[in-house]
């Protein structure tokens, strides 16, 4: 397929390019200066649920060396740095008294970046519940969380609102949920639907809940939050057994958060079993209070699933066929490699609200076994931003695009091998060492390249 040439001017000049970490995934420091333990912290310790039982005790030690890679953030020429916030590293115990250490982290790394010239943007939630909470009342599958949640958004808006104009409430609420609370494949690892609808509904109240907070403190910030996103398709086109399948995958994987944000209520038309979140979670005015309205939404993709009907399977009836067993391409966290799914799901979005801008906060490439020669990972980026240019020729509302990910970084259960980053960490010696990708990256980011 012929392209015409694109470079980083057509996507206009208030286009924001970044890349995107996570505080668990690269800081490392897990007990250090007073920070306490998160759902995380423990369950690295749990048998099997770690490939090779790695941890995030280290990481890739981005909590004493901050500086250094907020440097070569610069020297790549990366305008915006997309990280978050530990909560347990700012309230040790999830509320009550701050940890002075932890708050002054932050202040350093955000003053770093603006030294640098690199805008942050904040999440303030990624997956790394303080431990406190999970073990005193149940985490995200109680109520109470929600003014654990609140008092922890407050602060960090009064605390960092003067430095930080870009916002994040939650990264992803449906993986969270769904791998913490329903499959116990990630933390706090509960399972079943009695952990994972409640953990779904106060996720939802949390998100919306947090964004009118922040909006209500600071009425210059741009505040959003972000969506996991895959575009289910029949693994049989014209079976209406794998169609029905595909729109309860859908209503899960794709409608399940952003629609009651936007007033639209949980997809209870393609799944009407949701209908149990608000029969036996909700409480009066929780309709409501469910509704906000974001700056930005975030999107974040990286394949798209062929699901086909199967009977045994609880509740949604229908798995996804592995790329494997499909005979296409797939990357080393076994995802199809189909760089269209990012067009497709910015597509989905943008028909919610066409004026409510999108953000694509997360989209990358997996490898294993990789050090600087990443050319895979290369001509999927390009191909992914055509697609991106793609929704902006169609008049979509795409205002930014973050690579997951910075580093090769701790990825949660499959430890350290999957390798996302731009840029390789020696995990004997946690030496950065940038990538092609990197460098490519860098000169289509200087106008010297490109797609």
């Amino acid at each position: 397929m012929l392209f015409a040439p694109i470079r980083r001017k057509d996507f206009g000049e208030n286009f924001h390019w970044g890349v995107a970490v996570s505080a668990y995934q690269i800081e490392g420091g897990w007990n250090a200066d007073g920070k306490g333990p998160s759902i995380w912290d423990a369950f690295v310790r749990r048998p099997n649920k770690i490939d090779r039982r790695e941890t995030g005790d280290v990481a890739c030690d981005f909590y004493h060396r901050y500086l250094e890679d907020i440097q070569l953030l610069r020297q790549l020429h990366i305008p915006a740095f997309r990280f978050s916030f530990s909560w347990p590293r700012i309230f040790p115990e999830g509320r009550g008294q701050p940890n002075p250490a932890g708050v002054a982290f932050y202040h350093q790394v955000i003053d770093a970046c603006l030294a640098a010239n690199i805008e942050p943007w904040v999440t303030l939630y990624h997956w790394d519940l303080p431990l406190a909470l999970e073990e005193g009342y149940g985490g995200w599958t109680n109520r109470k969380i929600l003014d654990d949640f609140l008092a922890y958004v407050e602060f960090c808006g009064k605390e960092y609102g003067k430095k930080v104009k870009y916002w994040m409430i939650l990264n992803e609420p449906l993986a969270f949920t769904a791998a913490g609370y329903l499959l116990g494949v990630h933390a706090p690892g509960r399972r079943g639907l009695r952990n994972f609808l409640p953990a779904v509904h106060h996720a939802a109240l949390a998100q919306a809940e947090g964004i009118r907070l922040l909006k209500s403190l600071l009425p210059k910030a741009v505040v959003g939050t972000t969506f996991s996103t895959s575009p289910t398709f029949p693994f049989r086109s014209g079976n209406p057994k794998d169609e029905a399948a595909a729109r309860r995958y859908d209503a899960v994987l794709n409608r399940l958060f952003v629609e009651p944000l936007l007033g639209r209520g949980y997809p209870i038309d393609a799944f009407p079993a949701l209908a149990e979140i608000p029969k036996r979670y909700g409480q009066p005015g929780d309709e409501e209070r469910l509704v906000a309205r974001p700056d930005f939404i975030g999107v974040q993709n990286y394949t798209r699933e062929a699901i086909k009907y199967h009977p045994l399977v609880p509740w949604i009836k229908g798995r996804p066929i592995p790329p494997k067993r499909r005979k296409v391409p797939y990357q080393a966290m076994g995802w199809e490699v189909f760089p269209e799914s990012l067009y497709l799901a910015l597509k989905q979005f943008a028909q919610y609200d066409p004026n409510l801008p999108l953000v694509v906060t997360e989209n990358g490439f997996a490898a294993e076994n990789e050090k600087t020669a990443d050319s895979a990972r290369v001509a999927y980026l390009r191909d992914a931003l055509r697609q991106v240019y793609r929704a902006l020729q169609e008049g979509i509302l795409v205002r930014g695009y973050f690579i997951w990910t910075f580093l090769d970084n701790f990825e949660w259960a499959e430890g350290y091998r999957p390798q996302f980053g731009l840029v390789y960490v020696d995990r004997a010696t946690l030496e950065r060492y940038p990538k092609q990708s990197a460098l490519w990256y860098r000169d289509f980011l200087k106008g010297e390249v490109e797609l």
